[in-house]
């Protein structure tokens, strides 16, 4: 009997499935493909309207951990239930301490299952909610958590400091997705992230063919959801300089969100409407062709107000392994992946002068377009093939020792 016959890991997630977290499924898959069981835990129902069609392949179990309704006779049930699965349940819930009720709740119901379906580990994506979850259901359950962080849940303005701590200092160990978010948790939370490691998001490449770019379309392309880091108003004033250059070309951008109105009256009041359309969101086998029908990909990122920001987009990771050159800026981890002039061109946040001028060297230049997408590539098949990550992942489950768990500080 090999180890994947007898590990299972709970997979912890705040929403599932995610039209836009499309590397959390290509995670999972990785994991079933040598055999790993998975089964997944949602503390909220679905809200998209599109879905990506890789979910269709996840054979993973879905379990929804509801709160709707909180009344005291209903916890108060739930508590008197559990305890028959936990007699110590009533003196660790002082871990519990000054959390949300509903997470606190949820995590009792995630314990049950855990102990209930023979769950040896439990894994969350973003160190919010989903990972105090993980976090109370650990030590109720005497099982080790770990959590992979991202960028809202290190740099928004809503993260508490005190709570990231805890959750740095009690998993098993922690997971981040670039090497500058790695060096910010470290000079941030010093020892408590000393368990802290990166391991990149990955791709399958067996579903991003590589194609050279010598002789595409005059068409920019953009992907990501319509909210401000994505920075696509400076892609839209970019693409108003390239017209009155007298360029002619087409710019698509596809995703869905809260800025969709003010992008569309940008459009409009710089009558872009025949050269600049929002698409809305597209399944990802139509994404991937319609990325590598571009002559160049934009991802002009930047910090926003809120200080939320990119960690290092995936659309930016398919479109490098597809062979669309890509213009991007310096948000936290994209430098790790785009290289200035080497795999791809790099522009200032905000700058939709400098955007224009990059664009328009990738529309017009076929010989370098092919020599940053060949070379960006090679750093994608190196550094960010899903399976050989996703392996790696599997090894700190499997080292977590249930010692991890940390008692009430």
């Amino acid at each position: 009997m090999s180890l994947n016959d007898t590990f299972k890991v709970g997979y912890v997630l705040k929403r599932y499935p995610r039209y836009s977290e499309t590397f959390v499924v290509s995670e999972i898959l990785a994991h079933e493909a040598t055999g790993l069981a998975i089964e997944i835990f949602a503390l909220r129902p679905p809200v998209d309207a599109y879905f990506q069609n890789i979910i269709s392949e996840v054979r993973a179990p879905v379990k929804y951990l509801l709160s709707y309704d909180l009344r005291g006779s209903t916890l108060w049930a739930t508590l008197e239930q559990a305890s028959a699965i936990f007699p110590e349940l009533w003196s660790k819930l002082a871990i519990a301490r000054g959390e949300d009720v509903h997470d606190v709740y949820q995590a009792i119901l995630l314990a049950c299952e855990a102990r209930t379906r023979g769950i040896a580990h439990l894994h969350a994506h973003f160190g919010t909610s989903a990972t105090t979850v993980a976090r109370l259901a650990s030590h109720f359950a005497e099982i080790p958590y770990t959590f992979t962080a991202h960028a809202k849940d290190i740099f928004h303005e809503s993260v508490q400091p005190d709570d990231l701590e805890r959750k740095l200092r009690d998993a098993a160990a922690v997971v981040t997705i670039s090497d500058y978010n790695l060096n910010y948790l470290n000079e941030t939370y010093g020892q408590a992230a000393a368990k802290v490691q990166r391991i990149y998001n990955g791709l399958d490449l067996n579903q991003f063919t590589y194609a050279s770019p010598q002789n595409r379309p005059l068409r920019i392309i953009a992907v990501g959801r319509l909210i401000e880091k994505k920075g696509f108003t400076y892609l839209i004033e970019a693409c108003d300089l390239l017209r009155t250059r007298g360029y002619e070309f087409e710019c698509h951008i596809v995703g869905a969100g809260d800025a969709k109105e003010d992008l569309q009256a940008q459009i409009e009041a710089l009558n872009l409407q025949s050269d600049v359309a929002l698409i809305g969101p597209r399944p990802q086998r139509e994404i991937i062709e319609i990325v590598q029908s571009a002559a160049v990909l934009a991802a002009p990122c930047v910090v926003g107000t809120d200080s939320n920001r990119d960690g290092i987009p995936t659309v930016l990771l398919e479109a490098m392994a597809l062979g669309t050159p890509c213009v991007s800026t310096d948000v936290t981890g994209i430098p790790e992946v785009l290289r200035h002039q080497e795999t791809g061109l790099m522009v200032p946040q905000h700058d939709a002068i400098a955007l224009a001028k990059a664009l328009e060297k990738l529309l017009t230049d076929a010989q370098l377009r092919v020599k940053l997408a060949t070379q960006a590539r090679k750093v994608i098949e190196t550094n960010f093939d899903i399976h050989c990550n996703a392996a790696h992942l599997r090894t700190i489950f499997r080292a977590a020792p249930v010692e991890a768990v940390q008692e009430v500080r």
